[in-house]
């Protein structure tokens, strides 16, 4: 259920640019949430890197069960997505602070994946609220 958390959240992060536009009384609740962007976005690549492998290794699933696969996937994608945008700069100054190479692959990729960062956003929130419903015994597959 914490994994479904952080989903949201990080989410939440993600779209914030569209949800204040919209709903411009969000902005309040945002900020709160902004000075642990790096760190829910560090979670949740994690979080991202274990469910694809997860999923990798659990391949046989899609034969069995794939609507639950494939909603597995989807979470790994939101997670590795959103998790890359938003933990990118505790993550580069951790690792690649020595390679100027590795930091400027880092921004590449970054910069690729912020053009898709509201949709992430949203793909994020719904998978994190799915992720809590499911682990409830609420939605079942």
């Amino acid at each position: 259920m914490i994994g479904g958390l952080i989903s949201i959240v990080g989410g939440i992060l993600a779209a914030s640019g569209f949800i204040i536009a919209k709903k411009p009384n969000a902005k309040e609740l945002i900020d709160k949430l902004v000075p642990y962007q790096g760190w829910v976005g560090v979670c949740m690549l994690g979080w991202g890197v274990w469910e694809l492998i997860g999923c990798i290794t659990g391949m046989q699933l899609l034969s069995m069960f794939p609507i639950y696969w494939v909603f597995w996937l989807l979470t790994a994608i939101a997670d590795l997505g959103v998790g890359m945008i938003l933990g990118f700069g505790l993550v580069s100054q951790w690792t690649m602070s020595g390679s100027p190479a590795a930091l400027e692959k880092g921004q590449a990729l970054r910069a690729k994946l912020v053009a898709v960062q509201v949709p992430l956003g949203f793909l994020a929130i719904v998978m994190g609220v799915m992720y809590i419903l499911f682990s409830m015994g609420i939605l079942a597959f």
